[in-house]
């Protein structure tokens, strides 16, 4: 049951992290927010994974979660939320990430030996299309992009497509919840110096604001990303990015219904593309052209 309804959880859930974002990093720089957030997530996993998980995870295993770590949510949470703090236009930034299920085919047919057949190509490019008529009408002439910001998003744009295949490759059989403590482990010694290097420190404790913390803390560090983790292990990871697509629609969606932002026909039409481009990438299950790479196992289960 829950792997039937982890698509459409995670893409929900996810989405809403940009929400959330909005409403904290104005109370805190952006560095900052996330070693909070990191750091709290921590002190909820921790006794967590004490109280539920036996696993014992080898040394190998913990430097393979860190690494994950520090590319999806130290690299690719930094770097965008850098950019947008630092002229990128929220639109321009969400335009450039969409790009991440094209990166990521690509990337996988070479290291993990997805083939990747003509359909899977038509989806993306359909994703791609659609996502673009979605962001398109809110960039306009008020949309911005600075040097800086536009490196920084590339880099989140590069992490999060290395995190995904690297979990693939190298993670997937470790303990999720163990797994996740040694992510934000690595996640936080990305960030927590570049806080301490290149910001003040300091933060408004709005209601907003805790309630975004809070809200990210364990809706998409421990929810979205514990799906994340799920849906990498269970398919192949071009299926699985294409549910990036999904996001900048419901993103719109949920902004419409928040912050009273509207969605024009164009926009409306994007979300309808999106949608078949994801039906076409989940109904044609990518094959495996390569034997797979040998899978560490956990004492819970063998991905």
């Amino acid at each position: 049951m829950l792997l039937r309804i982890a698509p459409a959880l995670f893409v929900f859930l996810w989405s809403s992290g940009f929400i959330g974002t909005k409403l904290g990093v104005a109370g805190a720089e952006p560095f900052t927010f996330l070693t909070i957030r990191f750091a709290l997530v921590l002190a909820i996993l921790v006794p967590v994974a004490a109280w539920v998980s036996s696993a014992t995870l080898t040394t190998s295993q913990r430097v393979h979660a860190a690494i994950v770590g520090m590319l999806l949510h130290g690299g690719y949470l930094g770097g965008v939320s850098w950019g947008v703090r630092n002229g990128m236009d929220a639109n321009v930034t969400a335009l450039i990430c969409s790009l991440q299920p094209v990166l990521t085919a690509v990337v996988a047919g070479f290291s993990l030996g997805e083939a990747i057949k003509a359909r899977h190509w038509m989806g993306l490019a359909l994703g791609l299309f659609g996502t673009m008529l979605v962001i398109g009408p809110k960039m306009g002439a008020s949309a911005s992009i600075t040097i800086p910001g536009l490196i920084a998003v590339v880099i989140a744009l590069i992490t999060i497509t290395a995190g995904t295949i690297y979990q693939k490759r190298h993670a997937v059989g470790i303990d999720l919840v163990s797994g996740a403590v040694w992510q934000f482990i690595g996640a936080l010694v990305v960030i927590a110096p570049l806080s301490f290097a290149l910001e003040t420190q300091r933060i408004v404790w709005s209601p907003s604001f805790v309630f975004a913390m809070a809200w990210l803390v364990v809706v998409l560090s421990l929810g979205a990303i514990s799906l994340l983790m799920l849906l990498i292990r269970e398919n192949a990871v071009s299926r699985t990015s294409a549910l990036f697509y999904l996001v900048p629609g419901v993103t719109s969606m949920m902004a419409f219904a928040i912050f009273g932002e509207t969605l024009s026909w164009v926009q409306l039409l994007g979300v309808v593309i999106v949608s078949v481009a994801v039906i076409l990438m989940q109904q044609a299950p990518a094959t495996q052209t390569t034997s797979s790479p040998p899978q560490a196992k956990s004492p819970a289960t063998t991905a």
